[in-house]
């Protein structure tokens, strides 16, 4: 496989208006380009602040608001996955936004538990169920999962996700809003892992495995 660099953003919940938690997304989409990555996740409900799941959810923001960040995914050639609420069965429930450079308009999901991601071959498959009970197509090299919890939730997801990476022999990226971001490869295996603040979490893909690094921002 070709080097691929992909990343989780981090940071503390936000209490912002739509207009600036974009603005927050760009600045670290920005410092993503910077380091050249193809990939960059968000936490769970990014774009509401990373609120608690279990809080009523607002509607979901107008898509023409969302432009700016659907720009830059076709800017810097990259695929952004960031958080906000759906509308599903008529009420408003957590999902993602898809943001791909050969894409003009978000893609929406309902409650995704996480992407699959083939990066050969430019195909991403959203994860609707419970990933342990899925069956993963040994093209897709990446499961990304979006999250915003603290111990002893974090401690229990990451049990899980670590399980999951070497039962599938997939590598795994969790951006964290709440710390602990983390990459494992392949064979489970820890790559790097956050503590808290405001970062970005970079993993690259060589033909030598995966290597890691925190990037903090500001």
């Amino acid at each position: 496989m070709s080097h691929w660099k992909i990343a989780a953003a981090q940071y503390e919940p936000l209490q912002r208006s739509l207009s600036e938690h974009v603005a927050h997304h760009l600045q670290f989409i920005q410092a993503a380009a910077k380091c050249q990555c193809e990939l960059l996740v968000f936490p769970s409900l990014s774009l509401l602040g990373c609120v608690d799941e279990d809080d009523a959810l607002p509607a979901p923001p107008d898509e023409e608001l969302l432009q700016p960040l659907a720009h830059a995914a076709a800017t810097y050639r990259m695929t952004i996955i960031a958080g906000l609420s759906v509308e599903h069965h008529d009420r408003f429930v957590k999902g993602i936004a898809l943001f791909s450079p050969w894409m003009t308009s978000p893609l929406m999901f309902h409650q995704s538990h996480g992407a699959c991601i083939a990066r050969q071959q430019n195909a991403i498959s959203v994860v609707d169920s419970q990933p342990e009970g899925i069956d993963i197509d040994p093209t897709f090299s990446l499961f990304t999962t979006c999250q915003s919890v603290s111990e002893p939730e974090l401690l229990s997801s990451a049990s899980r996700l670590q399980s999951f990476s070497h039962k599938f022999a997939i590598a795994v990226l969790m951006a964290n809003a709440r710390g602990s971001s983390a990459l494992w490869d392949e064979g489970g295996r820890l790559i790097v892992r956050a503590d808290s603040g405001s970062l970005l979490l970079t993993g690259q893909r060589t033909p030598r495995g995966w290597q890691g690094d925190i990037i903090p921002l500001r």
